[in-house]
């Protein structure tokens, strides 16, 4: 037995490590349709001021990363991008949506979009709180109207 530390991206590595949990996940759950989902706002230049990154899984839309450029903040872009993101989630049969923030990022947003949080880690010297946050997706909300 060899151990190895790789201190660097390694996607190789990564990609022979998700496969075998994948196959793990396969044997317990069945067959995954899983697939990545983005959502992306563009300015009238062509530049990136938003987005929504994740994936959807097993009928859960897991969210890696939400952003929304300073200049564009409060206007309601982070929501417009969220309900297209769980709009997408329940067109692909998602029945959840989860997520996790940091406290000095966005908890007070996602739970005005009606995100819970089902955990949390305590804040300790040099690392903020972090929040575990998920949401019961309808019907109502494949309305992107």
């Amino acid at each position: 037995m060899n151990i190895e530390i790789i201190d660097q991206e390694a996607n190789d590595v990564v990609g022979q490590l998700t496969a075998g949990l994948r196959q793990f996940n396969v044997e317990h759950l069945g067959d995954e349709a899983t697939q990545p989902l983005t959502i992306v706002a563009r300015n009238t230049t062509g530049d990136i001021v938003g987005g929504v990154v994740g994936r959807t899984i097993y009928k859960n839309l897991l969210i890696n990363l939400v952003w929304i450029d300073a200049h564009y903040r409060g206007q309601g872009l982070g929501q417009k991008l969220m309900q297209v993101a769980q709009t997408q989630a329940i067109k692909r049969g998602c029945l959840i949506a989860q997520l996790d923030t940091l406290d000095f990022q966005a908890p007070g947003f996602y739970q005005k979009l009606g995100f819970i949080i089902i955990g949390t880690v305590p804040k300790f010297p040099g690392s903020p709180e972090r929040y575990f946050m998920m949401k019961h997706l309808s019907c109502n909300e494949t309305n992107e109207g």
